[in-house]
């Protein structure tokens, strides 16, 4: 059952009815049974009801753990340790076996919907205990809310439970802000992934289904128009996710403020799947920097390099272990490994290496205002195709066809199919190409605001800034998005309900 379906539609408002009805019947009490009761359904309904028994059995492990821990003194080192290796080979061993089975040994096995994320969250509020930094509910049903709770299970975000956990459990009151909002949020989604996203899959899947037919710019274009269809349909998807959680009260996380202005990959990953990043950062980079591992190589490299490279080699070492992760966290093959991960570690690495080197040449010799409006959207432009390439290994069936493509699109010249009407022959007519384009302006126009809000360092969101205007203009803008969404969705022949790229992650 797709969130983007009209199925899951009734399902949600049905779910929204009963929300805030409970707490009338029982007297301000019971909204989280509501949300529990709410997500088992959608487990069962979305597809093969009987893999809910992968959460569920996360949850129970977590639960039981977390009962031991509480009883175990602090002093008692060992047995902490060991508690937290089980918690790690129970879930991390379920996630290889089940998600890395086709990377290890060829075959494949059913996966459950939203594995990797009620992994990390499931690990992470383990993780934030063990540490001190959050306390554990005694309850297995309200741990069962955090692995199971339906709206993150289909792209995320990665919600940190001491900082999110607790709204789950709270009475929220009907709210009229959090209701439109959240609602204004959804429809902002939809027009992201069913108008726009959907558009530019049609494009892509041309380009890279019929890779030996289309060479040079066509690859380019492909790329690019993969980069934003991903963009449009994992953001689309986060702001579907926090508009309906915002419906039932619940702040989640952002994973996404505006990519694409980045002016550095390193800026690019706080700003795109914050979340994951957030995650790989607390309970993966900094504990290798603290391990004996880590700190061991760094005395090393501080003998033979000196303090700082020593220092710096060794953080380089760390952030390897890292990328690795992060692309290994994306798929079980190695195009997953490389275009989201290593090849990213490289950006970085080789970023900070030759920065001495390109300030003395740009700014020194060239006389380039390196704080300048010009410099800043070179960076980003170089960010931007860097970021591309990246993709270009994602959407690729394999990393043998992904540098065949890499190779194929620098060594056909072809740019003329940028103005000779080929691109119509891509799967959109005129018309079509001419909804995307205007679909895609007023994306970058609303990004425009919410980046100047960022920089500004406001607490404003674009939504804040519609609602602040007169009731006749606020209408007209919400009424007019939501029937540019109804009418030019892509359902129909040819078409199907949408599904997420990061559905099965």
């Amino acid at each position: 059952m797709s969130i983007t379906s009209f199925y899951f539609l009734c399902f949600f408002a049905l779910v929204l009815i009963v929300y805030y009805t409970v707490p009338l019947i029982f007297k301000g009490r019971g909204q989280w049974v509501v949300l529990l009761a709410a997500s088992v359904t959608y487990y069962l309904l979305a597809g093969n009801g009987v893999l809910i028994l992968y959460p569920v059995f996360s949850s129970l492990v977590t639960f039981l753990l977390l009962k031991a821990l509480d009883k175990t003194d602090a002093e008692n080192i060992k047995k902490r340790r060991l508690l937290l290796g089980l918690e790690l080979l129970a879930l991390l061993g379920t996630l290889i076996v089940l998600k890395y089975s086709r990377f290890i040994h060829g075959g494949s096995i059913a996966t459950p919907l939203g594995l990797s994320f009620y992994t990390f969250i499931l690990l992470g509020y383990f993780i934030e205990v063990y540490n001190g930094l959050a306390e554990s509910n005694k309850s297995f049903l309200k741990t069962s809310l955090y692995g199971l709770y339906f709206p993150v299970m289909i792209s995320g975000p990665i919600f940190q439970t001491r900082v999110s956990g607790e709204q789950f459990f709270k009475h929220h009151p009907l709210d009229f802000k959090n209701l439109t909002f959240g609602l204004q949020r959804m429809l902002w989604g939809f027009f992201k992934e069913l108008v726009i996203s959907e558009r530019l899959a049609v494009i892509v899947n041309e380009i890279y289904g019929n890779d030996t037919q289309y060479r040079g710019a066509y690859i380019m274009v492909g790329t690019v128009c993969f980069a934003l269809q991903l963009y449009t349909n994992f953001s689309g998807c986060m702001d579907i996710v926090i508009g309906l959680s915002q419906t039932f009260g619940i702040i989640l996380p952002e994973n996404f403020t505006t990519p694409f202005f980045a002016k550095s990959i390193s800026e690019y990953w706080r700003r795109w799947h914050i979340t994951l990043g957030v995650w790989m950062r607390e309970n993966v980079f900094y504990p290798l920097l603290r391990s004996s591992m880590i700190t061991g190589l760094g005395k090393s490299l501080k003998k033979k390099l000196g303090k700082k490279k020593g220092k710096q080699y060794t953080t380089y070492v760390a952030m390897l272990i890292l990328w690795f992760s992060v692309g290994l966290w994306h798929g079980g093959e190695m195009k997953y490994v490389i275009g989201s991960g290593l090849l990213h570690w490289a950006y970085i690495v080789l970023g900070e290496i030759t920065l001495p080197f390109f300030t003395w040449l740009f700014a020194k010799k060239l006389g380039m205002d390196m704080k300048g409006k010009f410099a800043d959207g070179v960076r980003v432009a170089r960010t931007f195709i860097l970021v591309c390439i990246g993709d270009l290994f994602f959407r690729a069936d394999s990393v043998p066809h992904a540098l065949r493509m890499l190779g194929e699109s620098v060594s056909v010249f072809n740019p003329q199919i940028l103005f000779d009407g080929s691109l119509l022959g891509l799967g959109l007519d005129f018309i079509e190409w001419g909804i995307l384009i205007v679909s895609l302006l007023i994306l970058l126009f609303v990004s425009i605001v919410q980046y100047r809000l960022q920089a500004q360092g406001s607490t404003k969101s674009v939504r804040d800034i519609i609602a602040d205007k007169n009731l006749v203009i606020r209408w007209m803008i919400y009424i007019a998005l939501f029937f540019y969404v109804i009418l030019l969705a892509e359902y129909g022949p040819g078409y199907s309900a949408a599904e997420f790229i990061y559905k099965d992650f």
